[in-house]
């Protein structure tokens, strides 16, 4: 006898959105990585709202944000359109450890944003930050199953994040060569990517799509 004729119903697969942040006010152009106090520009709150418009019609079963300042800026104003949605703080989804915080674009600049070659522990490399992220799927995979969840994160976690879903390698230099339906190269800020958990096996993603806000 199956499952469905106890009464269970079926498996179903979970949407999850992530939102990379908005633009950061950054006059002193420094990698902030995980800095304090570091918060969204005016076209940062642009951004945000922009992303908030783009997610007010989807009924989120949960809305998470990186423990950063300006992820959580970033989903308070996803949460405002949506009655009763807190955000919630994960670790998992937090910006790359890196010793390279505090240091200026300009001499990053030289080393193409690799941050990781070279680099050994406590810091970061792309296969640490897609084992907490592929945690963090499965997490929501079981909380929220079925549902709709948006989680605001950072660039660098979305694309490797990205580049493990659509099983290439995860280098350094292929962070910047994403090919995705509707947006090309490195997620900008403010952007908003859907994927999908399939219901069944391992945690993985079905499929990928940027969201664009119609003109």
């Amino acid at each position: 006898m199956s499952g469905t004729e106890f009464g269970r119903r079926p498996a179903a697969d979970t949407t999850v959105f992530l939102v990379r942040h908005g633009h950061v006010h950054n006059p002193g152009r420094i990698l902030y990585g995980r800095l304090p106090r570091f918060s969204l520009s005016a076209r940062g709150r642009e951004e945000a709202l922009r992303a908030a418009r783009l997610l007010a019609a989807i009924p989120l079963q949960a809305l998470y944000a990186s423990p950063r300042l300006r992820a959580r800026q970033t989903a308070r104003a996803i949460a405002a359109p949506q009655a009763g949605l807190a955000v919630r703080i994960s670790r998992l989804i937090d910006e790359v450890y890196t010793r390279f915080e505090g240091e200026p674009l300009e001499i990053l600049s030289v080393r193409r944003d690799d941050f990781y070659t070279g680099e050994g522990p406590p810091y970061e490399q792309p296969q640490d930050i897609v084992r907490r992220m592929v945690r963090f799927l499965g997490l929501l995979r079981r909380r929220h199953e079925g549902g709709a969840v948006a989680a605001v994160t950072h660039g660098d976690v979305i694309a490797f994040t990205l580049l493990w879903a659509m099983g290439e390698e995860l280098h350094p230099q292929n962070k910047a060569r994403l090919r995705l339906a509707g947006a090309s190269g490195y997620p900008p800020t403010g952007s908003v990517v859907r994927l999908i958990l399939p219901a069944a096996g391992p945690p993985r993603v079905s499929q990928i799509a940027f969201l664009a806000e119609r003109p």
